[in-house]
């Protein structure tokens, strides 16, 4: 049986393996590896990040919108993400905070999505 997310230890074992996946994965891993020249501050980041958000630990610092407003990302891009992220907390993980950290994921891609998309103008937007 698994066990459920319960502290950092946990957050570093899904984000190490989250981003295994994404550093191999044919449609985001370029993306990510041309972007990211050194994954160890990046995956500091990520753990401060999701002990903050999962947990309410103070210590992330940063603007992730940011981060990723310039990168040539879209809905498939974010459909992808979601997979490996969902499929890498259901390997490891069940329960309440699991399940919670899913659902965070969701809303941090279709905020993400729909910035971009009105960035760029969206699909039914023209910018001149």
């Amino acid at each position: 049986m698994k066990s459920d997310i319960t502290n950092r230890d946990d957050i570093v074992l899904f984000v190490n393996e989250f981003y295994g996946k994404v550093q191999l994965d044919d449609l985001i891993g370029p993306i990510f590896n041309n972007a990211i020249a050194d994954w160890g501050p990046h995956l500091e980041k990520m753990y401060a990040f999701w002990n903050a958000a999962l947990f309410g630990v103070q210590g992330f610092k940063g603007n992730p919108f940011a981060k990723h407003a310039p990168l040539p990302i879209g809905s498939e891009h974010f459909d992808r993400w979601l997979l490996l992220f969902g499929q890498t907390i259901d390997e490891n993980f069940e329960g309440k905070m699991a399940g919670e950290a899913k659902k965070r994921a969701r809303l941090m891609g279709a905020m993400f999505l729909s910035r971009l998309q009105g960035l760029n103008g969206g699909d039914n937007k023209v910018i001149v």
